[in-house]
């Protein structure tokens, strides 16, 4: 996956004005903060810098997971077309250039933050934007717990936001969100802990009533909820050469893991079954790790006689719905 270029672009003209040396400590700082697993008791981006160098390392593999669980949600659902959306905690606005580019339907967009700095930053990036709706969404400040002023949105986002708060604030922001949007994606690290809080998150959609749309094939509970394995999946981000640079990097790629959760209002078709790991592939022989609707983990062969079946096999990557079926159909 590639960025769109004007955020590249937009990266660029945010950091120019920085000592790389000042981004790559701020980085370095970020990424041990956010390896920690405990709720922060301030806000992490305490400066200018940090919010720079926040959105220099974390802006593209935040769009990649974004962008990547809405594609999964888009086959699934074609006929969804929001035209507002909710950034809670979206900081610079990451999940608001992903849910654009899923969603060319969206006319509005607000981002609320608490962090004032990182808003400015965001907008500023904004600027060249080629949607409107990125062009022209309104940068709120205000408190992620507490969603009472906030404008409906057919389409709410909450990623990489729960790992910073308590589990309660965690389980009101999810609630809330359900009030104000008629669907709502969850995103965390693809780590048991963050898989932990996805698993929290989908019992409070589930209980306010909301329909589990993706990844999970059925509603009932996750057959990896009591298990040492966890959910997640993968997205793939070319790197830029700033990118690169600030985090000391080799590979012209980055693979983000993530996990996910997305429900809606109104139901929508679920995959037949998740695809939880990479398909290995032999000669004549692929084998899958299906989540299926029955609640089950199930080993899935499929042999070269089975024609078809085994050619779309061959092509079908870690996060596919399986069995293949036509978008919107359940």
């Amino acid at each position: 996956m590639d960025l769109p270029v004007e955020l590249v672009e937009g990266l660029e003209r945010a950091c120019a004005g920085v000592p790389e040396r000042q981004l790559a400590a701020s980085v370095e700082r970020l990424i041990s903060r956010y390896r920690d697993p405990r709720p922060a008791a301030s806000p992490i981006l305490g400066s200018a810098a940090d919010v720079t160098a926040y959105a220099a390392y974390r802006m593209p593999a935040t769009w990649a997971a974004v962008r990547h669980a809405l594609g999964q949600f888009q086959e699934l659902a074609p006929d969804f077309r929001p035209r507002s959306f909710l950034d809670i905690g979206g900081g610079t606005g990451a999940a608001l250039w992903a849910a654009a580019e899923a969603f060319p339907s969206l006319t509005g967009a607000v981002v609320l933050d608490q962090v004032d700095e990182a808003l400015q930053l965001g907008r500023r990036i904004a600027v060249g934007a080629e949607p409107d709706v990125v062009r022209a969404a309104v940068w709120r400040r205000g408190v992620v717990t507490d969603l009472r002023t906030a404008d409906r949105a057919d389409l709410a986002a909450i990623s990489y936001v729960l790992s910073e708060l308590s589990p309660p604030d965690q389980a009101s922001v999810v609630e809330q969100a359900c009030v104000v949007a008629d669907a709502v994606i969850v995103i965390e690290p693809g780590t048991p802990d963050g898989h932990r809080r996805i698993l929290a998150a989908r019992e409070t959609l589930i209980t306010a009533g909301m329909s589990l749309a993706a990844p999970c094939p059925h509603q009932d509970t996750c057959p990896l909820a009591d298990t040492t394995d966890w959910c997640h999946f993968s997205a793939r981000i070319t790197r830029t050469s700033l990118h690169r640079r600030l985090k000391g990097a080799e590979l012209g790629h980055e693979d983000e893991k993530f996990s996910y959760v997305i429900a809606t209002r109104t139901p929508t078709p679920r995959a037949p079954g998740r695809i939880l790991r990479h398909p290995l592939k032999r000669k004549g022989l692929v084998t899958l790790q299906v989540c299926t609707p029955t609640n089950a983990i199930t080993p899935t062969l499929i042999s070269k006689r089975q024609g078809e079946t085994y050619r779309h096999a061959r092509d079908v990557q870690w996060g596919d719905s399986w069995p293949p079926v036509a978008p919107g159909v359940s």
